[in-house]
């Protein structure tokens, strides 16, 4: 199994992309990979339509560290773990979105890792306000 790191630098405080990311009000705006429309909420889970079908994502718990992993239900019932960083940069922020393998094969890989990539490009782009 293979992990890759897909990150953005964002000209935004650390705090700012963390508070941003963390709402899920926010996700249809930037993560299409997950989020087609608004997040319901269940208890401590959201419900999102995803690309996949209906999937639900729970994330950790705010804090301080700028942790945002999170861990999605697919509609098969397969549960997987996203680890997110929100790190200081020099030019503002780094978000960290780690990908694994799994059960894809390299072309579902690698269309993952585009996907993550360009979702992220969005969140740079909203928080820097060229959207």
């Amino acid at each position: 199994m293979r992990s890759i790191h897909v990150s953005q630098v964002i000209a935004a405080a650390p705090q700012a992309v963390y508070d941003f990311v963390a709402d899920p009000d926010n996700l249809p705006s930037w993560a299409a990979g997950l989020a087609r429309s608004e997040a319901t909420r269940d208890g401590d889970a959201l419900v999102v339509a995803s690309p996949m079908g209906e999937v639900r994502v729970t994330f950790v718990s705010h804090n301080d560290l700028g942790i945002l992993d999170h861990r999605v239900q697919l509609p098969s019932g397969e549960v997987v773990d996203n680890p997110v960083r929100v790190i200081d940069h020099p030019e503002g922020a780094e978000i960290i979105f780690t990908i694994r393998q799994l059960g894809l094969s390299d072309e579902e890989f690698t269309r993952d890792a585009a996907a993550v990539s360009a979702d992220l490009d969005t969140l740079k782009s909203i928080l820097e306000g060229s959207s």
